[in-house]
């Protein structure tokens, strides 16, 4: 259940965070490819290295128990904070399961992290009572990734094929709404990938992202699944995809995408299905009447954006909380929730690990954002993992989703190659 948890519980940790003045771009502050956590947008965000405390929760009461271990951290710390900014003070990484079986769902909190906020930059350095050792100050360049091979994952690309065909098959003779079934590649290097320079490569081609690392798992993703900001929740609700194809301009594809009734249809379940999780603990919230297109690219995306205001009450649900309500929301499981999650069981037959789970940071106040952990991969050594995935409704053709989930594998190969 746990990693050492007498390191993030029964010591006291002392966290201090400070102004800094600097204008490094916050990737280029990550010293070594050991134990990176990032999560950085547009140039603003968090980054970190070290480790003064983690837990390792599991199963189907995963965010419950890591929010009660994050409260007990919380209450056994020290805090001097000068910059009082979300995200400063004590803060956790986080990359949770997606699936309720025993799984590696972990929080992080960091020795030292560096964040950018609304160009105020500051340091924030953590120790604890079992360790107060300094921390290691040596930097290592970023090393270039080198030849690349790829091999076939757990569920190769004819598989996946026939799993998509079975899921449209029962979805048309009306066993659920919608599925989302992934797939994934292994990739293999000569020497060990530096997680550095996938996360450079990915945050020049995505700015629009938010790239991501926490324990191996790198990649960057355009959809958030909650911040939370004192009472105020947004998302932004990502489903319905196309592509770049040859003679058609982009103008052309966001209005087929707009028009597509397959696409709508998609986009409506995951909508509703986050609404309807998250409106009991809302006094208000806002959907919009219909999906704008987000450009990335690779892909092109039907999007929308959810706002709300908490409920005011004496014990307001922290970030951790509201995800347990939320996930897996019909963009990355599908609908009704229970069947389409066990249909994703049966016809992947593959662990996904942390892959389309919750990932970003948490702060003492239970504040901060998790985006949908997508357009990544599971980094180990000179291994690496991919996964991409399709939202399926009962119209789905097998070979385009095929197709979407190879251009939704090209952020991540081109990062790994150097593209």
């Amino acid at each position: 259940m746990t990693s050492a948890p007498e390191k993030g519980i029964a010591a006291r940790l002392r966290v201090h965070s400070r102004p800094m003045g600097a204008d490094t771009e916050l990737l280029d502050l990550l010293p070594t490819p050991d134990g990176v956590l990032t999560w950085v947008r547009g140039g603003e965000g968090l980054v970190g290295w070290g480790e003064a405390a983690r837990f390792t929760p599991s199963g189907p009461n995963r965010f419950i128990d890591a929010e009660l271990w994050w409260r007990a951290v919380r209450e056994r710390s020290e805090v001097v904070d000068e910059v009082g900014l979300p995200g400063t003070g004590a803060v956790a990484f986080v990359s949770m399961a997606f699936a309720d079986h025993p799984g590696d769902s972990v929080l992080v909190v960091p020795r030292v992290i560096v964040g950018r906020r609304g160009g105020t930059t500051w340091v924030t350095e953590i120790s604890s009572d079992e360790d107060s050792s300094p921390v290691n100050r040596s930097v290592q360049p970023v090393r270039r990734t080198g030849t690349v091979r790829y091999s076939e994952g757990e569920l190769p690309v004819t598989g996946y094929r026939h799993a998509v065909r079975a899921a449209v098959d029962r979805m048309r003779a009306g066993e659920l709404g919608k599925v989302v079934l992934a797939h994934d590649l292994l990739a293999t290097a000569d020497e060990p990938f530096d997680p550095r320079f996938l996360l450079h490569g990915l945050a020049g081609r995505y700015p629009s992202c938010w790239v991501y690392a926490v324990e191996g798992l790198l990649g960057a993703t355009p959809e958030m699944l909650l911040s939370k900001l004192d009472d105020e929740v947004t998302s932004r609700v990502l489903a319905g995809t196309s592509w770049p194809h040859e003679g058609v301009t982009a103008d052309e594809l966001a209005t087929r995408l707009l028009t597509s009734a397959k696409n709508r249809e998609e986009h409506a379940y995951a909508v509703e299905s986050l609404v309807d999780t998250l409106r009991p603990h809302c006094s208000t919230l806002e959907a919009p009447d219909a999906p704008q297109v987000l450009r990335l690219p690779n892909v092109l995306h039907l999007s929308s954006d959810v706002t709300g205001r908490l409920r005011p009450t004496a014990n307001a649900p922290s970030l951790l909380r509201l995800a347990a309500a939320v996930h897996p929301t019909a963009a990355v499981g599908g609908t009704p929730q229970k069947a389409a999650v066990e249909m994703i069981t049966e016809l992947e037959r593959m662990d996904r690990g942390r892959y389309a789970g919750p990932v970003g940071w948490i702060d003492a106040d239970g504040d901060g954002e998790l985006g949908i952990a997508l357009r990544c991969a599971q980094v180990n050594g000179a291994t690496a993992r991919l996964f991409a995935g399709c939202g399926l409704v009962a119209d789905s053709d097998p070979d385009s989703e095929v197709t979407e989930a190879a251009a939704k594998l090209v952020p991540i190969r081109d990062a790994l190659e150097g593209n």
